[in-house]
């Protein structure tokens, strides 16, 4: 006698398998789950950059919206680092489009600890002034080249401490790195950061 074995469930599913199952299938089911598991996650990267918690929240819906068509045509091998990025730039690309929506969008604010020695983008105010917004802009981007030039260890132990708040022993756990590995990934990448900063043209030698 045979019998029909049922399909796992996606909760029964790792990372890796529901994706690959998504990928095959479609099935929102698979790719709810998933996105489940990781939101949390996602959830506090976007309260780092967008206020009030509502845009945030609608932050989080509109990236789940846009992975229902990314996941089905990309592969991905390292999913929840991955999805971090992608969260990030899903941030920015909002914070970008209020920017040029123009200052009834309120502030743009990016948060960076001063303690890092380094100038995330501020509280800056929108204004009429064009100028004023090309000048954030360029701040911004300054930001982005410096995080995407540093080394890759440095770059993700920075991004776990300020944007996800972890401590050195969470982090080494989610990294494998030693603590102390830990804590000189974090001095060295914020000197590197810093350092790349102070050596980027100063966008207000034009102004």
């Amino acid at each position: 006698m045979f019998f029909n074995r049922r399909p796992p469930s996606p909760t029964e599913l790792s990372d890796a398998e529901l994706l690959t199952r998504y990928r095959q299938l479609g099935a929102v089911a698979d790719l709810g789950v998933l996105y489940e598991r990781h939101m949390p996650t996602v959830f506090a990267i976007c309260r780092k950059y967008l206020r009030p918690d509502e845009d945030a929240q609608d932050a989080v819906m509109q990236l789940f919206e846009k992975l229902l068509d990314t996941l089905r045509r990309h592969e991905v091998d390292n999913f929840p680092a991955w999805l971090h990025a992608t969260t990030r730039n899903h941030c920015l690309m909002i914070l970008r489009a209020r920017q040029r929506a123009g200052p009834e969008s309120g502030p743009l604010i990016v948060h960076f600890p001063a303690a890092a020695g380094v100038e995330w983008v501020g509280p800056a105010h929108l204004t009429d002034d064009a100028a004023d917004q090309e000048l954030t802009e360029a701040r911004l981007q300054a930001l982005e080249q410096a995080m995407a030039d540093l080394p890759a260890a440095q770059r993700r132990c920075l991004e776990l401490f300020y944007l996800e708040k972890k401590c050195y022993r969470d982090i080494a756990r989610e990294t494998g790195f030693d603590p102390s590995l830990v804590k000189s990934h974090l001095q060295n990448g914020r000197r590197n950061l810093k350092r790349h900063l102070d050596s980027a043209p100063n966008p207000n030698a034009s102004r």
